[in-house]
């Protein structure tokens, strides 16, 4: 294979075509059914698809078939398929549904209005992870465009992943006769700890989060009248989450929810901390005087790869400053995000979660829980050699710079699922989502060569992986989701 010749040919195909694509998918307020339940009726998701559909469709991949497959009541999922040679077969993953708007943007930017400044394309979803349907079939016609032979490729895009992928499992198990088997699998949902060379997860965190309402009142009241007398909602909303999370270390205090975190991750941490040196930390934008958690590199590492943490991510019960008067308030109520660790089980959090927080209410309060999420976490098999050798051979061409294997904080939840119904598959796990990128926040952008090296590291890899299974290297590697370790290597 032409290393060269793959380059410009995605080069090529990003700046005439797909750069373009992802500018219209931004404008489409495709909201995840979590944050629109009227995602049917606004039809923003329909108008995603039909996009996605259409160009693809457009695209002269030989062998290909696609389809948007549709269960009753759940969100449609795309599902393409190529012909390849062999009897192996890739999976290729990603997803349309976005987070929403968020406040914070920058005047001159917005969630559903691309810009492009320079190198980056700015909006909503570009880079988690509209670009993926793009990426995965571009990488497919490059080796093609060299006569080059690939396995057979299925690719699945869903449109309920930042609502915890909970139609994917029935589609998974829909089309179980016609995914067949795959040995590999590649998912571009993932992050990037710089734009410098291929970075590639290891491990996933899992998340259990709902919503928190504490009421104490009928109504509210004078706060002179009744403070010192009605205990603060407020007040007992803090001492609910005191039961698990330490206010002053942010420590997540019950050992349920923790783990033992394997010996290969931490010497990973380690690496990819010296790798990040203080980007570990300053890629956040930190106001003046602010510092991180730990003062140790490698623990932020762990802490945002390995162990759990809450975040307190919307309120209710309270009027905006300039309309907040001498009001002791009936209720205060919280949305949270406790991420957990890759190896606990998701459901069995959510449970822990849920007595903690409500057994025993203080002062009688009512007290109510939605669990809205329980995702377990995911921990990548051993790496077989061929596929080591493969992603850093990438990482040198299309990078000049070797791989690097870090654990994410995030969660993807159809890795879990896919590690536990192909448990020897191999995984290529990566993205684009790197410093300042922002998903889920205000100002999001698609760093669009790293899109261009990713989705030729893609074609790379693909190529490997027909090679590899004529050797018959590509099966039986895999151990089930949740039992990996490293092998000596300790690094991938």
């Amino acid at each position: 294979m032409d290393s060269s010749k793959v380059e410009s040919f995605v080069g090529d195909r990003w700046d005439g075509d797909i750069v373009p694509q992802i500018t219209e998918y931004i404008r489409i307020p495709n909201k995840s059914p979590m944050f629109d339940a009227d995602w049917v009726k606004n039809g923003y998701m329909e108008d995603a698809v039909r996009l996605m559909e259409s160009w693809a469709r457009a695209q002269p991949v030989r062998g290909m078939q696609i389809e948007v497959v549709r269960l009753e009541g759940r969100t449609p999922l795309i599902y393409i398929e190529v012909e390849g040679e062999g009897d192996d077969c890739v999976l290729l993953y990603g997803h349309l549904d976005k987070q929403p708007e968020m406040t914070g943007w920058s005047d001159d930017l917005g969630p559903w209005k691309p810009v492009l400044k320079g190198d980056k394309l700015y909006g909503r979803g570009g880079a988690d992870d509209g670009y993926a349907i793009f990426g995965s079939l571009t990488a497919i016609r490059a080796l093609q465009e060299q006569g080059i032979p690939h396995s057979r490729c299925v690719v699945l895009i869903e449109a309920c992943e930042e609502s915890g992928s909970y139609d994917l499992p029935y589609y998974v198990d829909h089309l179980a006769d016609r995914i067949g088997e795959p040995s590999l699998v590649v998912c571009l949902d993932s992050g990037c700890g710089n734009y410098d060379q291929l970075w590639c997860t290891t491990s996933l965190r899992g998340m259990a989060g709902g919503n928190l309402k504490i009421s104490v009142l009928e109504e509210g009241v004078h706060s002179g009248d009744a403070s010192g007398i009605v205990p603060s909602s407020f007040r007992i909303l803090r001492q609910l989450l005191s039961r698990f999370e330490d206010e002053g270390s942010g420590r997540v205090t019950l050992d349920d929810l923790h783990v033992e975190i394997p010996i290969d991750r931490v010497v990973q941490a380690d690496r990819a901390a010296q790798v990040l040196d203080t980007a570990v930390y300053d890629k956040f934008p930190f106001l003046p005087g602010m510092r991180p958690m730990h003062a140790h590199l490698r623990e932020l590492v762990l802490n945002r790869t390995w162990r759990p943490a809450l975040s307190v991510t919307g309120v209710d019960g309270m009027p905006s400053l300039s309309s907040a008067g001498n009001v002791l308030r009936p209720h205060t109520a919280v949305k949270l995000s406790l991420r957990l660790p890759p190896t606990l089980d998701g459901d069995k959090a959510g449970e822990i979660l849920k007595k903690a927080l409500l057994d025993h209410p203080p002062y009688g309060a009512k007290v109510e829980f939605s669990l809205e999420k329980s995702s377990t976490g995911w921990n990548a098999p051993p790496m077989s050699p061929w596929l080591e050798n493969a992603i850093n051979a990438a990482s040198e061409a299309y990078f000049g710079a070797p791989a690097v294997y870090m654990g994410e904080g995030g969660t993807i939840p159809f890795m879990g699922m896919l590690g536990e119904k192909f448990p020897g598959a191999q995984f290529m796990i990566t993205g684009v989502l790197g410093p300042h990128s922002n998903a889920h926040g205000p100002n999001e952008f698609l760093h669009i060569p790293t899109g261009k090296r990713v989705t030729s590291c893609v074609a790379h890899v693909l190529r490997e992986h027909f090679e590899a299974g004529q050797k018959g290297l590509t099966r039986g590697v895999g151990v089930a989701a949740g039992e990996a370790r490293f092998g000596d290597h300790g690094c991938c």
